[in-house]
This record gives structure tokens, sequence and C-alpha cells, in this order.
């Protein structure tokens, strides 16, 4: 057992780039305590909001905010979270309807989704954070740096959703589907357990909100720096795409991540969580902050 009380075998993940046991185990854990990780609940805007939170490790570094994708939750970002942590504090909340947070009484859409991670930041009163969305969760945090700019210290876009050439729940489902072949078989057990807390009517009412909300509007107005991250072999995010989305934020870089596919953030936690630092640490336009 180490300090903690977590066996050491609860922190001894799958070498970067894979997706092992110890992933799955770290990821089904809520909300028992595992790795450092811990659960707790906030009223915001009236819905009891789950979090899963870290440590804080003393050094002074800005909170990492993790936002969950589309139909998922806190759980696949667990491994990432557990990257993060030895530098950073970090925050990983489950969206309205989503993991273990409340179910508001419908699917909320990006403007609503970024409206209430608004809110928890203020409940939490947190300092100025790093912003990381996922997928839809990218969505969701480029509203919420652009309608926010004071919360949001710097800004991570990991296969950022939604493609303006497959802005339709056909198109994106098909390549949702081609991912599917790409990633690590042990990643399905997370997704299905997170469908069914969302319940499918919820994952395809927001997939909808998803194809209507036109991001680019939103990156043209995001003032923090920024990092667009993708896998290498992301159907859902293919290199045009990826470009342009870089292109757009006025001050952005691009971190593409041999071999991995969409969840990046799962099947490649170190990476990710380097691309993080580097971003945090030398960038001149987060001197001043």
């Amino acid at each position: 057992m180490n300090p903690t009380g977590e066996s050491e075998e609860s922190t001894r993940l799958t070498p970067a780039g894979r997706f092992g046991p110890a992933e799955l185990r770290l990821a089904m854990a809520a909300p028992r305590s595992a790795a450092g990780l811990t659960s707790e609940w906030r009223l915001v805007d009236g819905l009891r909001t789950h979090t899963r939170r870290g440590a804080d490790p003393g050094t002074g570094a800005p909170p990492v905010v993790l936002l969950h994708g589309l139909a998922v939750s806190h759980r696949y970002l667990t491994a990432l979270a557990v990257a993060l942590s030895p530098t950073h504090p970090v925050y990983v909340p489950d969206l309205p309807g989503f993991g273990l947070s409340e179910h508001p009484r419908g699917a909320y859409d990006v403007a609503a989704h970024a409206e209430h991670v608004a809110a928890w930041l203020a409940a939490y009163r947190l300092p100025p954070v790093c912003l990381l969305g996922h997928s839809f969760g990218a969505e969701v945090a480029a509203a919420l740096a652009a309608n926010h700019p004071d919360a949001v210290r710097a800004l991570v876009l990991a296969g950022p959703t939604s493609d303006p050439s497959a802005r339709s729940r056909t198109a994106l489902f098909g390549r949702w589907l081609v991912d599917c072949l790409r990633e690590a078989p042990l990643q399905a057990p997370i997704l299905v357990r997170d469908v069914w807390n969302a319940r499918p009517w919820r994952v395809l009412a927001t997939l909808s909100h998803s194809v209507h909300n036109a991001i680019e509007a939103d990156l043209v107005r995001v003032t923090a720096p920024t990092l667009v991250v993708t896998g290498a072999r992301d159907p859902v995010v293919p290199a045009p795409w990826r470009d342009e989305a870089a292109r757009l934020v006025p001050d952005a870089d691009l971190v593409v991540v041999p071999g991995a596919a969409h969840n990046v953030v799962t099947t490649a936690p170190t990476q990710v969580a380097d691309a993080c630092r580097r971003l945090l640490t030398p960038h001149p336009a987060l001197l001043d902050r």
C-alpha cells in the first residue's frame, strides 16, 4: 500500500500511447478515491454537479480544468488528470446530464454547457484556468473562452468538433464508427457506462446540438494562448479541419500525436500533459497574468 491507502496497482499505469487494465480501473473508480483523485458534488445553477479532482501539488501552477466530450464523462479523462496532477491542480467536472452529475430536464446545447461551466468556475472561486476540452468539450471550451475571456488563462482544444465539412449526424456518426476501429478496445466499457448514465436520448440530442454549432465563430474570438491537439489517425478531426481550427484562433499552436486516434487524451495522456505544460510555461502572453 502507498501512503494514501491506495494499492500500488492502482497507480501503475500502462506505458504512454496505450490504454490498459490499470487505466480502466482508474476510470471506473469514482466516487471512490484512486491515484490521488477524489469525487465531490456542488450545487451549480441548481444542479448537483460532480467533479473528479486531484490534490493541489503546491507548485503554484495554474489549475487545469478538463471538459469531456459527447456521450462520455470524467471517466475517460482520468489518466490525463493523473498525468497532470504532479504539477497542476486538476479538476474534471461532469457536464449536466453526464457521468455522475444531475440530469437537467433537457439536453443542454453548447452555449448552455459553457454557461454552466462558467458558473462552476465561479462556485470553485478558481483563478484563470488552463481549460482543456476534448471533442464536444472543445466546442464548450471555445465558447467559454470566447465569452468569458477573464476566466481562461490558456486554452487546449483536443480533437475539436465540429468540422464544417461533416455537419450532420450521419456524417459525424460515420466518422465515429471509423474511429472505433482505431481505438483501444478497453475503452468500450467506459463508453457503455457513460451512455447508460446519460441515457441514449440525451446523447442523440447533444449530437444534434454539436452539428449545429458553428465553432469557428467562437474560435476567431478566442484571446487566450491556445493549443490544438489531435491524433495523427483521428478520422473525426481530419488534417484539413485541425489545420483550419488552429488557423482561426489568433494565437494558436498545433500538436499532432503520432499513432493516436480521436481519443488522444485517453490513449496518449503523457504526451497531451506535456504539451499542456509547454503551453503554460514559456508562453510570453502568460507572463503578466
